[in-house]
């Protein structure tokens, strides 16, 4: 436990410097952007491709990557219900508002937290592997279905998994895992020291993106909607991948823990993204990735509470 509370204590202590620097304006204008896409496009690629290269593959595409399925399917799959048919909303924006309650931020916080709080990087993978090449693109193929101002042929859809470059890291290390063969370690050092900046940067820039905001707003009207998705998001998906987990595949000790961490993780911040570019579900979107990012850290405090 003492192990557990000392990684969120460090996960918090980087964010708190993020917060302040971005406060004073340490770094600049676009200081955030910036480390943004060295993590996104950089350095996260490289911490997948050397962990996942060192894991068994059996692991990553086991248990962990069904749990994270079941997990994020069914919360989807409940929200939308209740935001479509009870609270009326429109097709589109009951979609990305699904987003919102079941996307997790698998690879900002996502990987900061399985190194610090789980002891490997791996612990994060199935998920992100899931929501990268699987349930994010799904989503998006169905709110161009419901929307006419973009369309995905089936060609578009499979290069939008391959550019991804965290998909395209994970896949080089996966291959690698699965073929037994060993990096050379003058080609795994540069990787390893690259992927090292991963974890700060994400931690420093998400710091910097909590200054400012003002969720909630009245005036928006979607005050209901928003409290519905983070209840989502932080209780209803973690307790459907605990109970999947414990009872269904009978997972226990730190697998146990470490899928319903994952599943407890805030909502990703390219949900508001996602919103942006159909222009639908954007208050939703933005509050919901402020406030579960802001409480999912002491939630999963309580989780490691209940679980260790």
């Amino acid at each position: 436990m003492l192990g557990v509370l000392a990684g969120f204590f460090v996960v918090w202590c980087i964010i708190l410097v993020g917060m302040f620097v971005g406060r004073r304006g340490i770094l600049g204008e676009n200081a955030r952007s910036v480390l943004s896409a060295l993590t996104f496009f950089v350095a996260s690629p490289a911490l997948l491709f050397e962990t996942l290269s060192k894991a068994k593959v059996q692991d990553v595409f086991a248990a962990p990557l069904l749990v994270a399925a079941v997990g994020a399917v069914a919360t989807a799959g409940l929200f939308f219900v209740v935001v479509r048919f009870l609270l009326k909303r429109s097709l589109p924006e009951s979609l990305t508002s699904s987003m919102s309650a079941s996307l997790a931020n698998s690879a900002n916080l996502g990987i900061p937290i399985a190194v610090y709080v789980l002891g490997d990087a791996s612990y994060v993978a199935p998920l992100l592997i899931f929501q990268l090449a699987f349930f994010t693109p799904l989503f998006l193929m169905a709110l161009d279905a419901t929307t006419s101002t973009h369309r995905t042929t089936p060609l578009s859809f499979v290069l939008m998994i391959l550019r991804n470059p965290m998909i395209v890291g994970s896949g080089l290390g996966l291959a690698v895992a699965a073929s037994g063969w060993q990096v050379p370690p003058l080609v795994m050092e540069p990787i390893h020291l690259i992927g090292g900046a991963a974890i700060p940067a994400m931690l420093l820039a998400f710091g910097m993106s909590l200054n400012g905001s003002r969720p909630l707003q009245a005036s928006a009207g979607r005050r209901a909607d928003t409290l519905l998705a983070c209840g989502f998001k932080l209780v209803v998906h973690p307790l459907v991948a605990y109970t999947f987990a414990r009872f269904v595949l009978h997972l226990e000790d730190q697998a146990l823990f470490a899928v319903v961490v994952a599943a407890a993780l805030p909502t990703a911040q390219n949900v508001f993204v996602i919103a942006s570019r159909y222009r639908t579900g954007l208050t939703v979107a933005r509050d919901t990735v402020l406030i579960t990012t802001v409480v999912a850290v002491p939630a999963m405090i309580v989780v490691a509470l209940l679980l260790t």
